[in-house]
């Protein structure tokens, strides 16, 4: 992950766009723009939506703000009650200082997969703890 945060929005983004089969044209009528290029600047994290544009774009894609914004793993913005911000903290201080080093099976893996993976390590990690 980049100092600017680049792989969390436009990778969720990219994500909620592509589990609809939406072009970035379409998102962007969607969205009220009269040419796809806005939009497609959030994806590439050339530009950043500001925070009206935020709840427009978490109202499409039936998300909260704080989902597309990485503060939350759960698409409705739940974190759960008993993770402290030490806890939020070590968990995104680890994935961020590993993020260029990811690999599987001695591949480099994409900034797609290295995504999914970074999701599925937090949902792990809530759950784990959640049960301790």
């Amino acid at each position: 992950m980049d100092e600017k945060g680049n792989t969390g929005l436009p990778m969720r983004l990219i994500n909620l766009r592509e589990e609809r089969n939406w072009s970035k044209t379409e998102v962007a009528r969607k969205l009220g723009f009269s040419s796809m290029q806005r939009y497609a600047n959030y994806e590439y994290g050339t530009n950043e939506p500001d925070a009206t544009m935020l709840k427009r774009i978490a109202n499409l894609y039936a998300v909260s703000v704080d989902f597309l914004v990485g503060n939350s793993v759960d698409r409705h913005g739940h974190v759960p009650s008993w993770a402290t911000e030490r806890d939020k903290n070590d968990l995104k201080k680890y994935l961020s200082e590993n993020w260029d080093s990811m690999t599987y099976g001695g591949d480099e893996l994409t900034n797609e997969e290295k995504q999914q993976l970074r999701v599925a390590m937090e949902t792990i990690f809530w759950k784990r703890h959640k049960h301790q």
